[in-house]
């Protein structure tokens, strides 16, 4: 047992599961003796349900995560570089991606048993952002324990229209005066291209989320077509054993009034005897 398996293991379980493995692996720890262990695995917090849905999206897709951080890295640097307008576009792509994201963790959170709603998925959207713009933040994230939602605060500096960021002094290079411009446009073309594999990505999880909500549809009514099936078949059995029953009700009915006119025919068969023996007897005296 050591300190980063049981963390991973418990940051991976659903959050009313945390609590008692929690306390199953401290007692675990102190079994074997070791105490700091289990005092550090003591500190482990339950996870926020965002924080949980947050950390379900880097363990249930590790792929990604590292285009994310790409990204977020080219985003920082081209705040530092870039003029307003191609902030502007970076920046809707940065939104359009991030809000693919969240749906994706909302549908993951749905097939794990813990649908969430908008507040929640507000709260895993800021982290994204948060993630995105704080490198610190990025690699929080990425460790998928995430105990609460990180501050959507830490965030990139608005843009506005015509506006340039404010870019340092450049040393001065007599020697090769065309350095700063090839290491801006170097600089360009990486955000350029992390943007584009940003929406590539994007247009993947788009169609993703698709064909998963065609799934979900055509379950839905598969489900609907079973349950009307069901209720039809539980109508026609309650019918059936209504009818069972009316015919075991007549069975006994009629064995009991066979049971009845044969006792009534034997009692006339001894009644006819009777009348038969008086009648020869009287016969035979007359005689």
């Amino acid at each position: 047992m050591d300190y980063d398996s049981v963390a991973d293991e418990l940051y991976a379980l659903r959050p009313e599961e945390f609590t008692a493995a929690r306390a199953s692996a401290m007692a675990s720890a102190r079994t074997a003796g070791d105490r700091e262990l289990a005092a550090r695995i003591g500190a482990l917090r339950k996870p926020s349900l965002a924080a949980w849905v947050s950390n379900l999206l880097v363990r249930s897709s590790p792929g990604e995560v590292e285009p994310l951080l790409r990204l977020g890295e080219g985003l920082r640097q081209a705040h530092q570089d870039l003029d307003g307008a191609q902030l502007r576009e970076l920046s809707r792509r940065q939104h359009a991606l991030i809000r693919a994201l969240s749906l994706q963790a909302r549908q993951l959170a749905k097939e794990s048993g813990h649908p969430i709603g908008e507040g929640v998925q507000r709260e895993v959207e800021n982290t994204l952002h948060a993630v995105l713009a704080d490198p610190e933040a990025a690699r929080a994230w990425a460790g998928g324990r995430l105990t609460k939602p990180l501050d959507a605060a830490v965030g990139f500096p608005a843009v506005a229209e015509g506006a340039r960021p404010r870019r340092p002094a450049p040393a001065p290079a007599p020697s090769r005066p065309g350095k700063a411009s090839e290491q801006q446009r170097r600089r360009l073309d990486r955000a350029r291209k992390e943007a584009e594999a940003a929406e590539r990505e994007l247009r993947g999880l788009r169609d993703e989320a698709a064909a998963a909500d065609r799934a979900a549809g055509e379950a839905k009514r598969q489900v609907d077509a079973l349950q009307r099936q069901v209720e039809e078949l539980t109508g026609e059995l309650e019918r059936i054993r209504s009818e069972h029953q009316q015919a075991r009700f007549a069975e006994r009915t009629a064995r009991e009034r066979a049971r009845t006119a044969g006792r009534r025919v034997r009692e006339a068969g001894r009644k006819a005897a009777t009348a038969a023996d008086r009648l020869e007897r009287l016969t035979s005296s007359d005689a």
